[in-house]
């Protein structure tokens, strides 16, 4: 007889946290059936790793929304999440692993049901979603003038969000690893998706990024699963991932202050890599839909698409005429 207990999910989310009592509750939310479109229970787990908080959240908080809820607390000092997800992998049970090292990130509610189309749809796809900030500007502007989670708690609740997901993108601005839209490569995703066995072929998160926060951890590891030479970039069109605002190490500070800290990990990332942080240029493919809340970011995306692409079109046609003119001098 086979019963719930005895089916495996074929997708496992890794959500690390770290002192999220106010932020988890609606990220786990988010990741729940009662929000999650086209998945049952039976599809998908949902590891919640304590990144020793020192105010972690009750264990029942995360159990409540059902048996396919899982969480650990992960007894650690370092400001990192690198370990917290290595250690989340290892407790997971899907062939598939979801990542999400800031668990104060809010999803949309076809995330699950696109990552696990596209995953079947590609042999080795890197499934991603595009981040966001909840509010008027990119949280390290915004929470400079103003823009606190007080406001918005106000914000979320009379935007009607947990009614229909889709209404986060009325209240939100594209983060900074984003700003190119939907169509360019990004340099990281907060929550993205690779197959479990790829993952530990690329050895997991590096542990040797220490800095608070992981520095550019995320960002390696998503660039090195891109690069893969079977890998497939695939962007999840009409979805994303929204940050809610909580003092994050990078997130949440000064636009001055945030340029500083990427020169400290810059210097971190070379000191391991041996070379300069430059995100993968691999071009995405994507699968998705377009629930009307997004539009506009479609179209913001087409715009800094065809903008990014004017200068090299003007490139190709200065080649093209010194090419000919080359030729031309050799007839005569």
């Amino acid at each position: 007889m086979t019963t719930n207990l005895d089916i495996r999910p074929f997708l496992s989310i890794i959500v690390i946290v770290y002192n999220m009592r106010r932020e988890a509750p609606r990220t786990l939310y988010s990741l729940s059936t009662l929000y999650q479109a086209g998945v049952t229970a039976d599809d998908y787990e949902v590891v919640v790793v304590e990144n020793g908080s020192t105010e972690p959240l009750p264990a029942g908080q995360v159990t409540r929304y059902g048996p396919n809820f899982k969480y650990y607390y992960f007894d650690t000092k370092s400001h990192s999440p690198s370990q917290a997800v290595n250690f989340g992998v290892s407790r997971a049970s899907g062939l598939l692993v979801g990542l999400m090292v800031d668990g104060a990130r809010i999803l949309s509610p076809g995330v699950l049901h696109y990552a696990i189309l596209a995953s079947r749809a590609y042999v080795n796809p890197v499934v991603s979603t595009l981040g966001w900030h909840l509010g008027p500007d990119v949280q390290t502007r915004s929470t400079t003038r103003g823009y606190s989670p007080e406001v918005e708690d106000d914000l979320l609740k009379k935007s009607s969000w947990i009614l229909n997901g889709y209404k986060l993108f009325e209240i939100s601005s594209l983060a900074g690893s984003s700003v190119d839209g939907f169509f360019m490569p990004i340099a990281e995703s907060n929550c993205f998706f690779i197959k479990k066995e790829k993952f530990i072929f690329l050895g997991g998160f590096d542990e040797r990024f220490d800095a608070p926060g992981g520095g550019l951890v995320n960002l390696d590891f998503y660039k090195q699963a891109c690069e893969l030479p079977d890998a497939h970039r695939v962007i999840i069109l009409g979805e994303g991932s929204f940050h809610q605002a909580h003092g994050g190490v990078s997130t949440n500070v000064s636009e001055e202050r945030n340029c500083l800290l990427w020169k400290e990990f810059e210097k971190q990332y070379i000191e391991i890599r041996g070379i300069k942080y430059l995100k993968s240029v691999k071009p995405p493919e994507f699968i998705g839909h377009l629930p009307p809340a997004s539009l506009g970011f479609i179209q913001y995306s087409a715009d800094k698409t065809r903008a990014k692409q004017k200068p090299l079109r003007r490139f190709k046609s200065m080649f093209k005429q010194l090419l000919r003119r080359t030729l031309q001098g050799c007839l005569k």
